[in-house]
């Protein structure tokens, strides 16, 4: 069964890059944990959620997944502070941010609120949690780095700092300003690069071990409450089930990306005919400008790498073998880039094409059943603009796409393979090899059950 976690700046991509059994969602907002437990996963994990920008993952939605026998856990971020308001009705809340929380040593949201890029970027992170300063003060306090004065000192300066410009760069600027002596800031700006305490991340991988023991613990208990069925809760499903709906609409997008699954040599003989017919439909005529010679030198190295023709030497007995000599040659990676320029320009024109040549070839049909059933076990998460994978598990998936389902190396332009394959990108690849990796895994799910 499929485990849950939504995560984001909390964990680097190396960490999640070297864990196994989770699949990993971006940080939760409102209606992605509804749409999570839809799917009947064995838990759901929140670490990270958005505080602002979108609307923040609401309780009832924990509740409700609660209610129908989901565990669902807490840690580190946005998880934390849910699991510290939720923990009385069944929310699992692990580490010592969500304890502080839990108890009342900490209150405000801003204690674990951070600033990080897009999922382009791995949600880099662009502040310091406040979280982390305390925990770090307080070691550097408990190894005679600061005096306890210092120490208490630095913790309501970064505590007066909104929290976007918390960093440790800007605590140590401030610091002289708050009686810290200079051997102090010193010994700090030394100290730090060994010493810092990522008491996120921390907290984060814990609650990660804590879920992977779950399944070997006894039967979950029953919900400690009742769920009612609101207006509010009523509306709230209304909206999240059209959204669901709206992204999953267009069946021939989705058709084409079962296509694009199957692998280059699938596409391209599809390619193929759809370029004829849209050139035969539209007269569209060869251009009569000669083509750059770097084109053309790009068209090589892009054809000596797809048959492995990386020496000299190949190459030439290539050329032997297929009766080309320098003239014909060249004229053949004309012809090549011309193709390839006639794609790049007609990538959004094609597709009524290649779904004429799917409908003729004899495809289209069992093409649009696949899609149709990934779309209908998806449902759940064809929502949020935040329903991208982490960068760092965008990476798993490509090495598991081509390794793993077309049998060969992990290329090296994943963005050039992505086209190839008919994507606009490679972000439009890892989308669709999420929705591919999910949909199996709940195919898998289905037969075990």
């Amino acid at each position: 069964m499929m485990t849950f976690i939504f995560v984001g700046p909390t964990l680097p991509a190396d960490e999640i890059a070297r864990t196994q059994g989770f699949v990993f969602l971006p940080p939760v907002a409102q209606g992605d944990l509804y749409r999570a437990a839809r799917l009947r996963p064995r838990a759901i994990g929140v670490i990270d959620g958005f505080f602002s920008g979108a609307p923040s993952v609401w309780h009832k939605e924990i509740l409700w997944a609660i209610s129908q026998g989901i565990p669902v856990f807490g840690s580190a971020s946005m998880g934390a502070l849910r699991a510290a308001e939720l923990h009385a009705f069944g929310m699992r809340g692990v580490g010592r941010i969500f304890e502080a929380f839990r108890d009342g040593a900490l209150e405000d949201d801003d204690e674990v609120a951070v600033v990080h890029g897009p999922a382009e970027l791995d949600y880099v992170g662009a502040s310091e949690a406040m979280v982390n300063i305390r925990a770090t003060l307080a070691r550097a306090e408990v190894e005679g780095v600061v005096s306890p004065a210092s120490r208490r000192a630095l913790d309501a300066f970064a505590k007066s700092l909104f929290f976007p410009q918390r960093s440790w760069e800007a605590l140590l600027a401030g610091a002289a300003a708050q009686g810290v002596a200079e051997s102090e800031q010193a010994a700090l700006r030394d100290w730090l690069p060994r010493g810092r305490v990522d008491q996120k991340r921390l907290d984060a991988l814990e609650m990660l071990a804590a879920m992977g023991e779950a399944p070997n613990q006894s039967e979950h208990a029953g919900p400690k409450f009742n769920f009612e069925w609101t207006v509010f809760w009523d509306e709230f499903v209304q909206r999240s089930d059209a959204v669901s709906e709206k992204a999953g609409s267009s069946l021939q997008q989705r058709i084409l990306d079962e296509l694009r699954l199957e692998g280059p040599e699938a596409y391209a003989r599809v390619e193929a005919m759809a370029l004829l017919r849209m050139v035969a439909a539209s007269g569209a005529a060869r251009p009569v400008t000669a083509l750059p010679r770097e084109d053309l030198q790009a068209t090589l190295t892009d054809l000596r790498t797809r048959l492995g023709l990386f020496a000299r030497a190949d190459l030439d007995r290539w050329v032997a073998r297929h009766d080309l000599d320098a003239v014909s040659l060249e004229r053949l990676l004309a012809d090549e880039t011309s193709v390839k320029n006639l794609r790049d320009r007609s990538r959004g024109a094609l597709e009524p094409f290649l779904l004429d040549e799917l409908r003729l070839g004899g495809a289209y049909e069992r093409l649009a059943e696949r899609a149709r059933k990934k779309s209908d076990a998806l449902g759940a998460f064809e929502a949020s603009p935040n329903n991208g994978f982490p960068q760092s598990h965008a990476i798993a998936l490509r090495l598991w796409f081509f390794e793993r389902c077309l049998r060969r190396p992990l290329p090296d332009d994943v963005e050039e393979s992505a086209r190839r394959l008919g994507f606009a990108n490679a972000a439009s690849l890892d989308s669709a090899l999420q929705r591919e990796r999910l949909f199996l895994e709940i195919l898998q799910r289905a037969e075990k059950a």
